[in-house]
C-alpha cells in the first residue's frame, strides 16, 4: 500500500490573533488535552488527539503569553499582558483565581504535584503561589537578572528554571535556598525551554541553535545549528530519537536527535511558527503560528488502518458528554 509522503495536518481554527504558546497535558483517564495561548486574550482547550475544540477561557483583557494544565488536566493556568495570571477550572471553564502582578506576565507552570504555580514576567520576579492557600501571598524567589520569558519545574519540584527575553542563558534555581545554582550558557536569549518527559534533558531554542542539556549534571549533550531562526523546540517523549523545531521560515522541521539530520519538513503555516510541542505519547505534535492557527501533525506516515482507528478512538463523546465524563471520572 502506498504511504502518503506529504503530511496533512489537522488544522485548528478559532484564534483571531497569533498563537504564542501550546501545552499538552499528560495522558489522563479521559485522554490528553491541548491548551493554547494567543494574543487574542482567549486561551482555548482542545482534545489533544483530534484537535476538537472543548472550550475557551474568557476573562483576560490582554494578550495571553503562556498557558499550562496541571497533571490531571483539571486546572489550567494562563499568564497575560493584563498583569495577571489566572487559574481556571478546566472542566467548567470558570475562573478560580486571579493573581495580580505589577507588569506583564510572560510565563506560568504548575508543579508536578500540582500544589504550586510558578509565574514570571517583565517584573523580573519569580513567584510561587500555593494552590492550597491561594489567598496567601506568594513566595518570591531571588530577583531574576532579566525579564522572564520561560519557566519550568524539574527534579520533582526541587528546582525551577527560567530564561530571560533580554539575555542569553537558562538559570536553575534551588527551591530550598531560592538562589541560582547553575546557568546554562547560550549566546542568544532562550525563547523555549522544555524538560523532557523522563526528566533527562532540557531542550532549549536560542536563535539559530537547538541545544540539549543533561538535566541532572547540566552539561551540554548536543547542539545543532538550525536552517533558520527558531523560536521553539520539543523532544519526542517516548523514544527521544527525534525533535521538532519551528520559527521564522514558517515550516515545522523534524530532526534526528542523534545526528541532527533533518528527517521531515512540514509546510502549511502562513506566518512564523511561535511554538511547537510533542503530544505526551509522541504520536503527534502541534505547532502554533502567527497565522492564528494550530496544526497537529502525525509523527509518521499513517497507513489506512491506523488512520481509521484514530478517528474511531479520537473523540469518546461529543462536547456535552466530554465534560460530563470528566466530571464523573473526577468524582470517582
Amino acid at each position: 500500500m502506498d504511504k502518503k509522503k506529504v503530511a496533512v495536518p489537522l488544522v485548528c481554527h478559532g484564534h483571531s490573533r497569533p498563537v504564542v504558546d501550546l501545552f499538552y497535558s499528560p495522558v489522563t483517564p479521559d485522554g490528553f488535552f491541548l491548551i493554547s495561548a494567543s494574543k487574542d486574550s482567549s486561551p482555548m482547550l482542545r482534545n489533544g488527539e483530534t484537535g476538537d475544540w472543548i472550550g475557551t477561557f474568557e476573562g483576560h483583557k490582554g494578550a495571553v503569553w503562556s498557558c499550562c494544565l496541571d497533571t490531571n488536566a483539571l486546572r489550567a493556568a494562563t499568564a497575560s499582558a493584563d498583569f495577571s495570571t489566572k487559574v481556571w477550572d478546566a472542566l467548567t471553564g470558570d475562573e478560580l483565581h486571579s493573581f495580580e502582578h505589577k507588569h506583564i506576565v510572560r510565563a506560568c507552570a504548575f508543579s508536578e504535584d500540582t500544589h504550586l504555580l510558578l509565574t514570571g514576567g517583565v517584573e523580573k520576579i519569580l513567584r510561587i503561589y500555593d494552590m492550597n492557600r491561594p489567598d496567601a501571598p506568594p513566595r518570591e524567589v531571588d530577583k531574576s537578572p532579566g525579564s522572564v520569558r520561560t519557566v519550568a519545574w524539574l527534579h520533582s519540584d526541587q528546582t525551577i528554571l527560567s530564561s530571560c527575553t533580554d539575555m542569553g542563558g537558562v538559570r536553575l534555581w534551588d527551591l530550598r535556598s531560592g538562589k541560582i545554582v547553575q546557568t546554562l550558557e547560550t549566546k542568544s536569549s532562550v525563547t523555549s525551554a522544555e524538560v523532557s518527559q523522563d526528566g533527562r534533558y532540557i531542550t532549549t531554542a536560542d536563535g539559530s541553535t537547538v541545544k540539549f542539556w543533561d538535566a541532572n549534571y547540566y552539561g551540554l549533550v548536543k547542539s545543532y545549528d538550525m536552517p533558520c531562526t527558531v523560536e521553539s523546540a520539543s523532544l519526542e517523549p517516548k523514544y527521544g530519537n527525534k525533535f521538532i523545531a519551528g520559527g521564522e521560515d514558517m515550516w515545522v522541521h523534524v530532526f534526528d536527535f542523534h545526528t541532527g539530520n533533518e528527517i521531515a519538513c512540514n509546510k502549511g503555516h502562513h506566518g512564523p511558527v511561535h511554538c511547537v510541542r510533542f503530544s505526551p505519547g509522541g504520536e503527534s505534535y502541534a505547532s502554533g503560528s502567527e497565522d492564528g492557527t494550530i496544526r497537529i501533525w502525525q509523527t509518521g506516515p499513517l497507513t489506512h488502518d491506523e488512520s481509521e482507528s484514530i478517528s474511531a478512538n479520537g473523540s469518546i463523546a461529543k462536547d456535552e458528554g466530554k465534560s460530563k465524563e470528566k466530571e464523573e471520572a473526577v468524582e470517582e
